[in-house]
C-alpha cells in the first residue's frame, strides 16, 4: 500500500504567538531580578568602606598612642594618608582629642555615608531612600548593610 502525502508541508519553526509568550516569562522574570541583583552589588561594595575605617581608626589610635593627640591632618605627610578612593571618598575631621573618618559613596554608591570616631561610634548617616531611614536604621555602633537597617 502506497502512502500519499497530502500537499501540505509543515514549515519548522516558532509561532509569533510563542515568541511573544516567551519575552513576556523573560521580562518578568527580570523585572523581578534585577533590583534584586543590583542590592547585591552594592552590598559587596559596602565592606570596602567599614573596613578602610576601622583601618584608619586603628592607625589613628596607634598616632595617639604614641603622641599622645591625634595627627593634625589626615595625610601621608602627616604619617596618616587616607585610604585610595573606590566606590567611597574618605575626609577626617580631627583635633587633638577626637576624630571623625568619613566614607562618603561615589558614583552607584552615593546614597551612603558612613563614618567612625575616637570612640568606635558607628554610624551610617546617608542611605539610599529603598534602603530605609539611615537615623532611624543606624544605632551607635551599627554600620546599614543591608536594606531594611539590618547591620
Amino acid at each position: 500500500m502506497e502512502q500519499h502525502n497530502s500537499g501540505v508541508a509543515r514549515q519548522a519553526g516558532v509561532t509569533l504567538i510563542e515568541l511573544m509568550v516567551s519575552l513576556v516569562i523573560i521580562a518578568i522574570l527580570s523585572a523581578a531580578a534585577l533590583p534584586a541583583y543590583n542590592d547585591y552589588v552594592k552590598r559587596g561594595k559596602i565592606p570596602q568602606a567599614t573596613s578602610n575605617l576601622s583601618s584608619m581608626r586603628v592607625k589613628m589610635e596607634q598616632y595617639f598612642q604614641d603622641n599622645r593627640s591625634y595627627p593634625s591632618a589626615c595625610t601621608a605627610a602627616a604619617g596618616m594618608p587616607l585610604p585610595a578612593a573606590d566606590d567611597f571618598t574618605y575626609s577626617c575631621t580631627l583635633t587633638a582629642t577626637t576624630f571623625t573618618v568619613q566614607a562618603q559613596g561615589s558614583g552607584s554608591m552615593s546614597d551612603f555615608i558612613y563614618t567612625i570616631d575616637e570612640s568606635n561610634n558607628k554610624r551610617t548617616t546617608k542611605l539610599p531612600p529603598a534602603w530605609g531611614s539611615a537615623s532611624a536604621a543606624s544605632p551607635i555602633g551599627c554600620w546599614v548593610r543591608k536594606k531594611g537597617g539590618a547591620c
